[in-house]
């Protein structure tokens, strides 16, 4: 059984619904199958994910509201690992770091935060990985689709959501829609 992945969203603030809301489309279109928006309720983001989910399907988790510091304390005790998406650690592309994830064969939870976060993350406490996405500042949601694009080895670029209701057909110019 292959290996599940969770997304921990940090430092959700009102004026990131929009990209929260990104992060967790993203983690579900690109085969995470859960979504934790840590320490905080916000019913707006989670009517969008639940909305994107009625038509296009999919078995995707979400919470809200768990502090994060309990969460990842109960995923290490339940052996899961910690990957944390940060500018600042082992770059994905000239490292080792996805194969050595892998290899762990352990559900992953991977941490994405949306401002500064606090410096124990980095420590082994709360991150068995740091993982950088390249070595500059950018977006989280591009950090966490370049990272599950690599993790699972663009393997769920291909694959159809159950209990879909809407299906896009591929095409080379226009847009096709079907009713699944």
């Amino acid at each position: 059984m292959k290996p599940k992945v969770v997304i921990l969203r940090w430092g959700h603030r009102h004026r990131d619904q929009r990209l929260t809301s990104h992060v967790a489309l993203t983690a579900r279109a690109l085969g995470a199958s859960g979504f934790i928006m840590a320490d905080i309720n916000d019913v707006k983001v989670k009517e969008t994910i639940e909305r994107v989910m009625e038509r296009w399907g999919g078995n995707f988790s979400f919470e809200m509201g768990r502090p994060w510091k309990h969460v990842v304390k109960k995923w290490k005790e339940n052996k899961g690992v910690t990957v944390h998406l940060t500018a600042y650690g082992e770059n994905i592309q000239t490292s080792d770091v996805m194969q050595r994830i892998r290899e762990t064969k352990k559900d992953v939870m991977v941490i994405v935060g949306s401002q500064k976060v606090p410096p124990s993350f980095y420590n082994e406490v709360v991150s068995d990985f740091n993982v950088a996405v390249g070595n500059q500042p950018h977006s989280e949601c591009s950090s966490l689709a370049i990272f599950l694009d690599r993790y699972f080895e663009g393997q769920e670029l291909s694959k159809d959501a159950d209990n879909a209701k809407m299906k896009i057909v591929p095409q080379v110019r226009g847009k096709k829609v079907i009713e699944a």
